[in-house]
């Protein structure tokens, strides 16, 4: 969840440098873009705590998590800011209503891909040195059986 604010900046910053406005199309784009960035991160995470179970150390962990889901992060966002691109460069009158949408999604994830590979791996290594992450495999009621 730490990532949706990281992808706001972008968002913010997207808007200034395009010289929009926040709009309800834009916040569209901000909810629809904490989807993607959340999901990057989760599977971030996820291959994190694989790495840790296997006796990694943390940062370790953190380092290799990252290079391993480094080329899907980055071939996800690339692909779906690619394919906004044309939209977010649309001069017509029709599209003048998306390109707030279009700005929020491609710049906060331009943003927030850069942040989920950094930022994410290295608090998860600290939060892990304050004792506030588990990565041993939870167990479900249904297991306990």
């Amino acid at each position: 969840m730490l990532t949706i604010p990281l992808a706001m900046i972008g968002v913010i910053w997207g808007h200034l440098l395009m010289g929009l406005d926040l709009s309800m199309p834009s916040i569209m784009g901000a909810v629809s873009l904490a989807g993607i960035v959340v999901n990057d991160s989760i599977l971030l995470v996820e291959f994190l705590k694989l790495r840790a179970r296997e006796g990694i150390p943390i940062p370790e962990a953190a380092k290799i998590a990252s290079r391993e889901r480094f080329r899907a992060i980055l071939l996800t966002s690339l692909t779906t800011v690619a394919g906004l691109t044309p939209l977010l460069m649309e001069t017509s009158l029709q599209a003048q209503i998306l390109i707030p949408l279009a700005c929020s999604i491609v710049f906060g994830l331009l943003v927030a891909t850069l942040l989920v590979l950094f930022v994410v791996p290295a608090l998860f290594s600290v939060f892990s040195d304050f004792g506030w992450v588990s990565v041993t495999k939870e167990q479900h009621m249904d297991d306990a059986d």
